[in-house]
């Protein structure tokens, strides 16, 4: 069996697969997301289908199952990064970095400045985003209404200077494996 991974562009068709792997990211990192299990597991197909409209959607495919999943949603002429999440048993392999490729690429072609929160207990999450250039702007916030949590808002410093491919050319790119 081919265990080379497969990153791609999802489309709303992929609905399902893209709920299975964002329920299983919810499930098993709920302090790393502002939406809660809870709140998207009660969504049904026509939610799942309009949230897949809303910006990119990427995932990275191992063996035929989706092992990590990454988006962008405009909002206020940023592109806002969200659901970055790679399975526990798949960290390590560069999937973020193709992911945010992708992503990236998508906001290049719209000329959208792009950002993201992260939670300040999650100094992994942090450190990746920042080897990738997004910077700290010291804008915090609760990461759910009534949470003692907080996120920070991170900006990519350059998005033009990023080697991220444009999305309309490739809407699949190969993961970088470890050696």
């Amino acid at each position: 069996m081919d265990r080379s991974p497969l990153t791609r562009r999802v489309a709303a068709d992929d609905w399902e697969t893209w709920r299975d792997i964002r329920l299983r990211s919810l499930r098993d990192s709920p302090d790393a997301f502002g939406s809660t299990l809870e709140r998207e597991a009660a969504y049904d197909e026509a939610d799942w289908r309009e949230r897949m409209r809303k910006g990119p959607r990427v995932l990275v495919v191992e063996d035929g199952q989706a092992v990590a999943l990454g988006g962008g949603f405009p909002y206020d002429e940023t592109l806002m990064v969200f659901g970055m999440w790679t399975a526990p048993g798949h960290r390590g392999r560069g999937h973020a970095r193709v992911i945010l490729d992708l992503v990236v690429g998508w906001a290049r072609e719209r000329d959208l400045p792009v950002a993201l929160h992260v939670n300040l207990t999650n100094p992994s999450a942090r450190a990746t985003y920042e080897h990738y250039g997004f910077v700290a702007t010291g804008e915090l916030e609760e990461l759910r209404p009534g949470s003692d949590q907080q996120i920070e808002l991170m900006r990519l410093a350059d998005a033009s200077s990023r080697s991220a491919p444009m999305a309309s050319e490739t809407d699949e790119a190969p993961s970088p494996r470890l050696r």
